[in-house]
């Protein structure tokens, strides 16, 4: 079960091509800034059983990949992990922001290392609005980074994701 603030079915702004993006509510980042504040909060959103999720991602044919965001997915690991091993298995790629970084992850609880197991990509750290630029793709500061997850979890420390279409150019 996932506690979700929402999600966006047909999102062109979280990463390439046309995916469906599933936001979990609650955050203990809490960063200066933040494009979803509405997020913080662990009470309030909508309980859905990852199954039903799977569902609606499936209910768009043109969706080839999904995005978890936040609120910090990495707060609810359990449930986001059924989710994305759900989608794996079907083909679908599966990318996460979080406000933590790769190597915050590697030292964190055995769930939210099982997420990361699942993840084609992540986009980590904490939003610094010092850091802010609106020319940036898939980010919203500089200090973010997109990450091959599987290269990253292969060689024990972040590697950066090199794919053109992660960086806007198709």
């Amino acid at each position: 079960m996932l506690n979700l603030a929402g999600i966006v079915e047909d999102s062109i702004v979280d990463g390439p091509g046309i995916r469906v993006t599933v936001f979990g509510q609650g955050c203990p980042h809490h960063c200066e800034g933040c494009h979803n504040p509405e997020t913080w909060a662990f009470e309030g959103g909508t309980a859905m059983e990852e199954e039903q999720i799977f569902s609606i991602v499936q209910s768009n044919p043109l969706a080839r990949g999904v995005t978890f965001s936040g609120g910090e997915p990495f707060a609810q690991p359990e449930g986001f992990c059924k989710l994305a091993k759900l989608l794996k298995e079907k083909g679908y790629e599966v990318a996460s922001y979080t406000g933590f970084t790769f190597e915050e992850l590697l030292d964190g609880t055995p769930a939210q290392k099982d997420l990361l197991s699942y993840l084609d990509v992540l986009i980590d750290g904490k939003f610094e609005l010092k850091y802010r630029s609106l020319e940036l793709v898939f980010r919203g500061s500089s200090n973010q980074r997109i990450l091959d997850v599987p290269a990253s979890l292969a060689a024990h420390c972040a590697v950066e994701q090199t794919a053109p279409r992660w960086h806007g150019q198709y």
